[in-house]
Parts: structure tokens; C-alpha cells; sequence
């Protein structure tokens, strides 16, 4: 029971710095909108992917984006609590650094989750009012979407835990973070279609997670897809299976 109260505890606190933090709100949906309306829209009015429009075709990789961005960063709060003996505080009370891991994780899902929901109702008015026309809302594709989205949340989140397990500093941990965020990102197919790549290229977005997670969602919000869906699934639970189990170790590693 200590380790179940300790785990809500931790959540609980990072909702609260959430809440209050508004300027996190209103950061992380300024930039995707800015890609979403002004790079799609440019684009747009020049190219159409299998019949679909760009903005529309690129909705999905954009709710990932946010979602990538969102969650790694929020691993610098680990360098700002070790900073502030926040951590050292947690590890007085009866609570495991796995209920502690596991707190932040549902903290950081929590906070990237709530980020997404407003993107999808953003995205479903653009929708209605034409701006973005051929974006399938259904409970069905809404509730997948959301569970697609919370796999990969928690995924990244536990990567930018793992990050910030092991960083100094905020300036180290900002610098390792955006060598791995653009690379998933751009590798993923978030801004493209994946089966005319070049030869070279082909490995790369095989082996970035995220191209799954754009793909499933492409499948349930646009009725397309480039890759089987229960795979894509498949892949993304795995891989969220690892790093999960990876940051627990890298948790109990931790130096405060």
C-alpha cells in the first residue's frame, strides 16, 4: 500500500506543477499548430499525398511530435529535483525508486496526455470548419488514437527519464535531448510517406520507434496505412516494455 500511495503522491505533485506552469500549456501547443497550419498549409497547396491533404496527412505525425517533445523534456525535471534535494526528500519516505520511477512516468503520461486531448479537440474543429478536411473523429479513432498516444507517451517519457538520470545539469541534459528528439522526429515519416524512400534511409525509420506510432495513427484518424496495424501496436507496446524496464535500472543506478 506505501508503494501505491507513494506513486499517486509523485503524480500528484507533477500534476499540480503542470496546472500551475500554464506557459508549458500554451509552449507545447503554439509549435505543433505553427507546423500544422503554416508548414502544411504552405505545402499543402502544392502537394497531396495519395489523394489525402498534406495537412491532413500530416495531422498524426504532428499529435507526435507534441507528444515526443512534451514527454522527453519533462526528464529535466529529475536534474531540477536532484538540484533542489527534492529527490533526496522522496527517498526518506518507504517508497521503492521503482514506485518513484513509476510516479513520474504516470506524472509526465498525465501531463502529455492532457496536451493531446486538446490537440485532437483542436484538430476536430479545424476539421468541422474546413481547415483540415478528411480527419476521421469517431470514438472508435479517438479512443485508439488516445491509446496509441499513451504508449508512446510512455515510452518517451521513460527515455527522458533515463536522460535525466544521468545528467548534471540542465544545459547537458537540453543538449543530449535534442541530438535524439529531431532525428526520431524527421526519421519517423511524420512529414512524409515512408514507401519511396531512398535505399540508405530505408534502416533508419525502420528502427525509429515513432514511424509505428505515426503509422497506427494515420490507420485509425485517415483510414491509411503503410504498415499492418496490429504490428505497428505490437512494436510500440514492446518497445515501451523496454525502456520502462531500462529506466527502472537506470533509477536504481542513480546518484543524488
Amino acid at each position: 500500500m506505501n508503494q501505491i500511495n507513494g506513486i499517486k503522491a509523485i503524480w500528484y505533485r507533477e500534476l499540480k506543477v503542470f496546472i500551475r506552469e500554464k506557459s508549458r500549456i500554451v509552449s507545447a501547443l503554439i509549435t505543433p499548430l505553427l507546423w500544422l497550419l503554416i508548414f502544411g498549409g504552405g505545402l499543402g497547396s502544392a502537394v497531396v499525398i495519395s489523394g489525402i491533404n498534406y495537412q491532413s496527412f500530416i495531422y498524426p505525425g504532428i499529435l507526435i511530435q507534441s507528444a515526443l517533445f512534451s514527454s522527453v523534456f519533462f526528464g529535466v525535471y529529475i536534474v531540477w529535483d536532484r538540484k533542489i534535494d527534492f529527490l533526496k526528500e522522496v527517498l526518506a519516505a518507504p517508497i521503492s525508486r521503482f514506485s518513484m520511477f513509476m510516479g513520474k512516468v504516470i506524472g509526465g503520461a498525465t501531463d502529455s496526455i492532457i496536451q493531446s486531448l486538446i490537440l485532437l479537440f483542436l484538430g476536430f474543429i479545424l476539421c468541422v470548419i474546413g481547415v483540415i478536411p478528411g480527419l476521421h473523429f469517431t470514438i472508435f479513432s479517438v479512443v485508439f488514437s488516445l491509446i496509441i498516444l499513451l504508449i508512446t507517451i510512455i515510452s518517451m517519457v521513460s527515455i527522458g527519464l533515463i536522460i535525466g538520470s544521468m545528467m548534471e545539469s540542465p544545459e547537458g541534459f537540453q543538449l543530449i535531448s535534442s541530438f535524439l528528439l529531431f532525428p526520431l522526429f524527421f526519421l519517423s515519416g511524420a512529414l512524409f510517406p515512408i514507401n519511396h524512400l531512398p535505399s540508405w534511409l530505408v534502416p533508419f525509420n525502420l528502427m525509429d520507434p515513432l514511424t509505428y506510432s505515426v503509422d497506427a495513427l494515420r490507420s485509425v484518424i485517415l483510414g491509411y496505412s503503410q504498415i499492418n496495424f496490429l504490428l505497428d501496436l505490437g512494436i510500440i507496446t514492446a518497445f515501451a516494455i523496454v525502456v520502462v524496464a531500462i529506466g527502472t535500472y537506470a533509477f536504481e543506478k542513480m546518484k543524488f
